[in-house]
């Protein structure tokens, strides 16, 4: 996911990139963020997961927690990176080992009440066929009707089971990636580690995905922007289509316009329908979703961009605690929006 964050004292302006699987479009505003004098935030930021992060915080201590939260994000890595070969899944996919982790039990719980919840949209197994169509961590394949049905039998939650310390694979060619629900699971793992620090304003962003507790060194409800979804828009919070007011909430944004590639003439998107075999074809363009926990906004970010606007707008009102905003386009390719009753009240159309 890409963001650009601007602040006032220590503005900086930033370009991100999540991993390879799933991009957000948001980028954080602190708008007109002028820290006071008997404030004292601090803000840094670095490189993980193959992206950035960046974190706010206030301390009345002065503590700078970098490097123990660095320390943090990298045994994170250890587990659910699949670009790390010696990484908790990596030797699961690898059929090297079927045990896990406190990190990975975590997502496997997560990722199945997803998958439940959305009719398999959301399936962490799909890895096999994103990294045939180009987009995951092997190189892309020849894709034909028959490869894809051919990897289609190994594909589905029902082809994995789990226990607290253990992982099982019906067939071993089975492989599972977190990247569409890890990022927002390690904002979620960060907040935490500074909530337990006594820490009651932040914002923790990890490759686009936020989550913010409190108020902003203005003593303001956190602003996070997102971007139109424009395949040209390529720097983040250049162009922007909206903006939110998050208030002790996590945000993610899933998006196709800026993750594609063309071949033969058709244009496919990273966003692989696990039911199907085959890059998603529909108008929707970018699903924002807020809820309590990242990992939740992550996940069903992700599963909305499968299920198109109609189903995922549908669900979304349906499932407590969820609110969304989606941008799609009509038949003459214009930009509209819909969004949750709830997430009007907080959401600034940019004109």
């Amino acid at each position: 996911m890409d963001k650009t964050s601007y602040f006032s004292s220590f503005c900086i302006k930033i370009l991100m990139m999540k991993n390879i699987i799933y991009y957000a479009f948001i980028s954080i505003l602190l708008i007109s963020c002028n820290q006071k004098e008997e404030s004292n935030y601090i803000f840094f930021d670095g490189f993980t997961q193959g992206t950035t992060y960046h974190i706010t915080y206030e301390s009345p201590d002065s503590i700078n927690y970098k490097e123990e939260i660095e320390h943090l994000l990298a045994e994170f890595d250890t587990s659910l990176s699949t670009y790390n070969p010696e990484s908790v899944i990596s030797k699961i996919n690898r059929n090297e080992s079927n045990r896990t982790d406190y990190y990975l039990q975590t997502v496997l719980q997560k990722s199945k009440e997803v998958y439940e919840n959305t009719d398999g949209a959301f399936d962490i197994t799909v890895a096999p066929l994103v990294n045939a169509w180009g987009f995951g961590f092997k190189n892309k394949e020849k894709m034909t009707d028959e490869k894809v049905d051919s990897i289609l039998q190994f594909i589905g939650f029902n082809q994995i089971s789990f226990n607290d310390s253990i992982i099982e694979k019906k067939d071993p060619r089975v492989m599972i990636d977190m990247n569409a629900i890890a990022q927002g699971y390690s904002v979620d793992v960060v907040a935490d580690f500074l909530e337990k620090k006594g820490i009651t304003n932040y914002l923790v962003e990890i490759g686009g995905e936020v989550k913010t507790k409190g108020v902003n060194p203005d003593q303001k409800a956190w602003r996070i922007g997102i971007d139109k979804p424009v395949e040209n828009n390529v720097i983040p919070g250049a162009d922007l289509q909206a903006i939110i007011q998050l208030n002790n909430q996590s945000l993610a944004t899933s998006g196709n316009y800026r993750k594609f590639y063309e071949e033969n003439g058709v244009k496919y998107s990273h966003t692989i329908n696990p039911k199907t075999g085959y890059s998603v074809n529909h108008t929707l363009l970018s699903a924002t979703v807020i809820a309590k926990d990242c990992i939740t906004a992550d996940a069903f970010a992700t599963a909305f961009m499968v299920l198109g606007l109609e189903k995922s707008y549908d669900l979304v009102m349906s499932i407590e605690g969820l609110e969304a905003y989606f941008i799609y386009s009509d038949d003459e390719g214009n930009y509209l929006v819909k969004s949750t009753p709830a997430m009007k009240e907080i959401i600034e159309e940019v004109k």
